[in-house]
């Protein structure tokens, strides 16, 4: 139950007015939107050349194109 609390007091300390997260994420919008789309962009290289979930998820004909281009 104390565990409980403190999570709730982390996350109100964090979302409230003077937390200094949400200032930041304020005062920083275009830099944080530019990390992540390169974050998802590397995430999906990654997906397709360890053939993840979302490879898996595309038609037979991309996924054999896609792993011709990444061996």
């Amino acid at each position: 139950m104390n565990q409980y609390i403190l999570n709730l007091q982390t996350i109100n300390v964090i979302f409230s007015e003077e937390g200094s997260l949400l200032k930041w994420i304020s005062k920083n919008k275009k830099p944080l939107l530019l990390c992540i789309i390169i974050i998802i962009f590397i995430a999906g290289i990654l997906d397709i050349k360890y053939e993840g979930l979302f490879f898996q998820l595309l038609p037979e004909s991309i996924q054999n194109r896609l792993a011709d281009i990444f061996k």
